[in-house]
């Protein structure tokens, strides 16, 4: 997954900060196979009570918001599909809305006693429970389904 990534962060003018700066661009790497989770980050996502969700406004700015709840909440629905229950926080639904404009989000996944994160572009979709229960009951975990 990490050629994916690399592949699509590090652009025209990534390579020439890294030049300019560091006198040199290594060469990228290339991934033709679409990006799949490895067992290994999809045991470390499992393990995670939180990440960060990054998205972008109609604006064209970022936002991040933190997501936490017990560990296993985003769930591994398979190699190239997460999913999680979103609760009503503060009812501003940000994410929510920059997610509808565009689809486009970026995971930050940390556990900072180890020193080791996960970082996941792709693309998202909410899903309203009152229109997929099923789903919902499946990714809700315990404690929220009320």
């Amino acid at each position: 997954m990490t050629g994916k990534f690399l592949e699509t962060m590090v652009t025209p003018a990534v390579r020439a900060a890294q030049e300019k700066y560091f006198g040199r661009a290594p060469a990228g790497p290339t991934s033709p196979a679409p990006a799949v989770l490895t067992d290994a980050e999809m045991e470390f996502i499992r393990a995670r009570d939180s990440f960060y969700l990054g998205t972008i406004s109609e604006s064209g700015w970022p936002y991040i918001q933190h997501r936490g709840g017990p560990a296993g909440f985003l769930q591994v629905m398979s190699p190239q599909q997460l999913a999680f229950a979103d609760v009503k926080g503060n009812r501003q639904l940000l994410s929510t809305g920059n997610v509808a404009a565009n689809d486009r989000v970026c995971l930050f996944l940390m556990d900072y006693p180890q020193r080791t994160r996960l970082k996941i572009l792709g693309r998202a979709q909410v899903l309203a429970a009152r229109e997929q229960p099923q789903l919902a009951t499946t990714v809700a975990p315990p404690e929220w389904r009320a």
